[in-house]
């Protein structure tokens, strides 16, 4: 299944891979986890805030963004931009959000319903993916620009597939690449970079990604600040009337 393209965090894509480690898939993905904060930081979570500027390069825009997660199924994103306000959500059970042509609310089905719901995972699936319906398998490793990553390839249940490359050393996201289609059935490769890390709480997480579409920078993201355990209500993940 191939993810629909909108204005919102991509993330995810690969070509030539080299020699398997002895090193196995689920060893690398728990190395990450540890680089990233380890399983007692993951668990901790029970909901977070990002927020964060939006540059939308190809239309010379600039925009605000605040995405919030609430375990272990909700998840929101807010984009102003322009005085409008785009809205995509999941409350555990529906998907809704703005239809950016007439910028009425209105529930998801289909497809953005698919990709909303695995938006919305669990932040501990990884530590669990069988019980998630995820799989991982190491695809070897590719040097880019004389720096060695592990190639990683997730599997979700609904079809949906990413490639990881990971820092051979820190074990910490460097990219993520997958094919995504948008509203008009076009195919398209889309490449994200995670750089900036910095620790928030124990969590260790990229402040500045930049995603790349068919070989051409999209749209860059600085994350300016990021909450955690605060309290998030339910509702604010229910459609709005």
């Amino acid at each position: 299944m191939k993810k629909t393209l909108t204005l919102t965090i991509l993330i995810f894509f690969s070509w030539s891979m080299t020699s398997l480690s002895a090193q196995s898939a689920d060893e690398i993905v728990k190395k990450m986890i540890d680089a990233q904060g380890g399983k007692q930081v993951y668990e901790s979570i029970k909901d977070m805030t990002v927020k964060g500027t939006l540059e939308i390069i190809q239309q010379g825009l600039e925009a605000e963004i605040t995405i919030y997660k609430k375990e272990p199924d909700k998840r929101r994103e807010d984009i102003e931009v322009m005085g409008m306000l785009i809205t995509s959500a999941y409350d555990g059970t529906m998907a809704w959000g703005t239809n950016q042509q007439t910028m009425a609310v209105e529930e998801f089905t289909g497809e953005q319903l698919v990709n909303a719901k695995r938006e919305a995972m669990p932040v501990i699936a990884p530590l669990y993916p069988e019980k998630f319906g995820i799989t991982h398998s190491l695809k070897g490793k590719e040097t880019i620009e004389g720096k060695e990553y592990w190639v990683l390839e997730r599997d979700y249940p609904d079809d949906f597939k990413i490639m990881m490359f990971l820092d051979t050393e820190t074990y910490l996201p460097y990219k993520t690449v997958a094919t995504i289609v948008d509203a008009m059935g076009t195919e398209h490769e889309v490449e994200q970079f995670q750089s900036d890390y910095k620790t928030v709480n124990g969590l260790v997480m990229a402040h500045s990604m930049s995603q790349v579409v068919d070989g051409a920078e999209a749209v860059a993201l600085t994350v300016t600040e990021v909450t955690f355990n605060t309290g998030l209500d339910d509702s604010m993940f229910v459609m709005e009337k």
